[in-house]
């Protein structure tokens, strides 16, 4: 558990970004969001946890660099980016199209003005169309709001959630967490780690989209308890 308190560096305002997504079977949407991404940035890093389907060849082909991480698992995805990122910068975007690559400016802005060490984009303040509707995106969204609030109690903050996985944050401080998890689990950790050890921590609103193809692999009621778990661990400990 990171519990050294993180002095951030200068701020440059020209600070390079590497855009880091982590992907299994996202074939049909890889390519558009490496595109897009090269766009801001000639630094993109796809972390691939063992998918069949073609997604890394497809990255390449886009200009991406590709590291094969062989367990699957998001939160292992994270854990191996920090050793291969090389810029001060490194943001976190999803691949099945549902963030914004385009806001990706908006999500550094803090970082390179030095007033956030780092910065999480919010559903909840910038809209949603895929938390809403059904049973299903009801439970999500009521765990997610449960979590945060026992988050903005512990560190007396007013995050309007955790989870969302569209984030952008020092590299330095990325390797300072200690991070853990091995599942999606790990972006609600690295908001609590980074409030541990004193990290400043804001938000932008972003929208997010319905995934453009296919579905999520995630399943609730398999998970839920690991969500749980994670939290009061990191809570307490």
């Amino acid at each position: 558990m990171a519990t050294t308190q993180y002095t951030p560096p200068a701020a440059k305002t020209d600070d390079p970004f590497t855009i880091v997504i982590p992907t299994r079977n996202e074939a049909a949407t890889i390519a558009d969001i490496v595109t897009r991404s090269l766009q801001l940035t000639p630094f993109v890093l796809v972390m691939d946890t063992a998918s069949n389907d073609g997604t890394p060849a497809l990255a390449i082909q886009r200009g991406a660099q590709v590291v094969n991480v062989p367990k699957q698992g998001k939160g292992l995805a994270i854990r191996a980016a920090a050793n291969h990122v090389t810029t001060p910068l490194v943001v976190f975007i999803d691949a099945d199209g549902s963030h914004v690559v385009e806001d990706i400016p908006k999500l550094i802005a803090p970082l390179h003005a030095g007033s956030a060490d780092h910065v999480q984009a919010s559903r909840l303040i910038g809209g949603s169309s895929e938390l809403h509707g059904g049973f299903d995106e009801f439970f999500r969204l009521s765990g997610s709001a449960l979590i945060t609030a026992l988050i903005n109690w512990r560190f007396q903050v007013r995050l309007s959630e955790s989870q969302n996985g569209f984030r952008a944050l020092r590299l330095d401080l990325l390797r300072q967490l200690d991070l853990r998890e091995k599942i999606t689990t790990i972006e609600q950790e690295m908001v609590i780690k980074t409030l541990k050890v004193g990290g400043r921590l804001a938000e932008i609103p972003s929208h997010e989209h319905k995934r453009m193809h296919g579905y999520s692999s995630i399943r609730l009621s398999q998970v839920w308890w690991r969500y749980v778990y994670s939290v009061i661990k990191l809570l307490i400990i």
